[in-house]
């Protein structure tokens, strides 16, 4: 007696026959065709085919199909030409809702699930009497975003002395040399970057971010794969291979990311008629084999993708603006030209444009005026848009003050915070525009000497540049022998990008009197940094807390908190102290400014009582 077979226990769901066989039969036909020519339409075609078998009606013709989800007048048409060919070579009375012998049973597995491709064919067949294949180790393409990132990290891990972590821009501009894509500007068609990798290297656990700004850095299994990657790129023989002993050599994407990074010349098959003729009048018609690019500072760059990856890797500043290739633009805050005295502020403007200066009203975090040296950007034929051109700040931002808003600031406490903000925004040559120093300052809540000091003040103690104007005219006279200026200033120099990320708030030593810095930040850094309710660190929110006590300056806070970066640091220095007198002296030895001052026992002994006192403060 033969051996019982296993018997598999449960019930058993029938599955609902599919009503319209042909189409579904076509559509799983155009489905592996795509597969196998390596297409990624083949993903259209399966969204309709699930789509289908959901759909519990028969269907005359394609065109009834356009209800459903994924159907566009593309595939529709196609089914509609196989519709009309089968009823041609079978008759019309030839049945619509049944099969020819032999083909598959319709809403099967088949129908469900993507056809294999060529190369893992063979893997297939190997599978098919041991069950299941094991999924294979996620192994990034050569010369892609995490195969970069990955070989990045590692290799800042190698050199003596490393911190152990990148910040974004740094690991953007190091993996840049080891990619063929770019990782600011997305493919044609794609939203995606090289940079997008970076979720999947943090999602499959081989890349850890923490902090704020945020830190990168390599996990235990990160650095396992990074060390495969590196072994290979010194000997290539030696592939990184997969758990079915198969090298692996691609990186898997998410399909609904490979559906993004269709390439320009695939059509988009749920796409009708009248979306494509709208992107046509918008970005214009463009063929397969057509090739966009754009003119970059280190050379003719594709979009998203490097023309000769080897002369890429060679290109020593690729954040450089060479002299002629930029042009210096005036930046003013939109404040100053909407809102309040209408009249006043649209003089301002007028009188830019009168004097011919070249300016940009734009939101500013931090300031009112400020330059910025704007790349020139030829447009790209067949693009409506020219690429978007890199923009760095010079050292220069002027903060504007008539009297009546001076008096306003000081008194609600807005003047201090405003200069602190000012001195930490990276520039090196802040400035204060002060009009109306004359007869107006009589009329206000504060006296006329009290605001005189504080221009004195901010001028002496703080380090600002201060200019006194009269009128608004003179103000945009002053801007525009500035703009003039830095224009003569910087007409031969080439700029370099640095990151603020890398130096901190200082913005790096002291330069030479007339010699600019051709070291400047980013606009989008610069701004972003300047943000005034961004996520603030323990560190800041504590020198906030200092700079609320009566008599304690900025320089005197950063002097605390060069001993004391925390509340719980200071505290446990009080819990050390042997007599509540020596907790009130704890701080009156801390020097602060360039005269090195000593903080006094008066404000040591307030922050004592702020911070140690129980209840209500008397």
């Amino acid at each position: 007696m033969p051996a019982a077979e296993s018997v598999r226990l449960g019930r058993k769901r029938a599955v609902p026959a599919c009503p319209n066989p042909l189409f579904l039969k076509w559509l799983t036909e155009l489905r592996d065709e795509a597969k196998e020519k390596g297409l990624k339409t083949q993903y259209t075609y399966q969204k309709a085919i699930g789509s289908l078998n959901k759909y519990p009606l028969p269907l005359q013709n394609a065109k009834e199909a356009k209800i459903l989800q994924n159907f566009g007048d593309g595939i529709c048409k196609i089914l509609d030409e196989k519709l009309q060919r089968y009823l041609r070579e079978n008759g019309p009375d030839a049945p619509t809702r049944s099969l020819p012998e032999g083909a598959p049973p319709p809403g099967g597995q088949d129908n469900n699930r993507l056809a294999p491709s060529r190369k893992n064919a063979a893997g297939d067949q190997e599978g098919e009497g041991g069950g299941r294949r094991k999924k294979r180790d996620y192994v990034p393409q050569k010369r892609s975003g995490g195969y970069a990132v990955l070989l990045t990290l590692y290799r800042q891990m190698q050199v003596p002395g490393s911190k152990g972590y990148m910040f974004k821009m740094e690991l953007q501009a190091e993996a840049q040399l080891l990619c063929d894509k770019s990782f600011s500007v997305p493919d044609l068609g794609s939203k995606y970057t090289a940079w997008s990798s970076v979720s999947t290297l943090i999602r499959k656990n081989f890349v850890i971010k923490t902090h704020n700004p945020a830190r990168y850095s390599l996990t235990e299994d990160g650095l396992a794969l990074a060390e495969r990657l590196e072994s290979v790129e010194h000997d290539p023989k030696d592939v990184p291979r997969g758990d079915g002993g198969e090298a692996t050599g691609e990186e898997w994407l998410d399909e609904e990311e490979e559906e993004e990074q269709r390439a320009p010349g695939l059509v988009d098959l749920t796409a009708s008629d009248d979306d494509e003729e709208e992107e046509k009048e918008e970005d214009g018609i463009q063929p397969a084999c057509a090739t966009q690019q754009r003119s970059d500072a280190g050379g003719t760059r594709l979009l998203g993708k490097v023309q000769n990856p080897q002369a890429a890797s060679k290109k020593p500043n690729e954040g450089c603006l060479p002299p002629g290739s930029y042009e210096i633009i005036l930046c003013v805050d939109f404040i100053e030209t909407t809102g309040g005295s209408n009249h006043r502020k649209q003089e301002l403007v007028k009188e830019l444009q009168r004097n011919g200066v070249n300016f940009d009203v734009r939101k500013l975090n931090v300031g009112d005026f400020l330059w910025v040296a704007r790349e020139k950007v030829a447009p790209v034929p067949g693009q409506l848009r020219a690429p978007p051109a890199r923009e760095l700040v010079l050292d220069y931002i002027i903060e504007r003050k008539r009297m009546d808003d001076l008096c306003g600031s000081i008194i609600d406490g807005r003047f201090r915070e405003q200069k602190f903000r000012m001195k930490r925004c990276g520039l090196r040559r802040p400035c204060y525009l002060v009009e109306e120093c004359g007869s107006a300052a009589s009329h206000l809540s504060l006296p006329e000497t009290t605001l005189q000091q504080a221009i004195v003040n901010t001028q002496v103690v703080d380090g600002f540049f201060v200019k006194r104007v009269q009128d608004v005219r003179e103000s945009a006279a002053y801007l525009t022998v500035m703009t003039r200026y830095l224009i003569r200033l910087y007409q031969d120099r080439a700029l370099i990008c640095r990151s603020r990320e890398l130096e901190g708030d200082g913005g790096g030593g002291e330069e030479e009197r007339g010699t600019p810095s051709c070291s400047l930040i980013s606009f989008a850094e610069f701004n972003y940094g300047a943000i005034k309710n961004k996520c603030q660190t323990v560190r800041e929110v504590f020198a906030r807390q200092l700079m609320q006590v009566s008599g304690l300056s900025g320089d005197k806070a950063a002097a605390i908190l060069e001993q004391y970066s925390t509340p719980h640091s200071l505290l446990t220095a009080y819990e050390r102290c042997a007599s509540d007198a020596q907790k009130e002296k704890l701080l009156s030895s801390v020097r602060y400014g360039k005269l090195k001052r000593n903080l006094g026992p008066a404000l040591s002994r307030t922050i004592y009582q702020l911070y140690c006192t129980k209840g209500a403060l008397s």
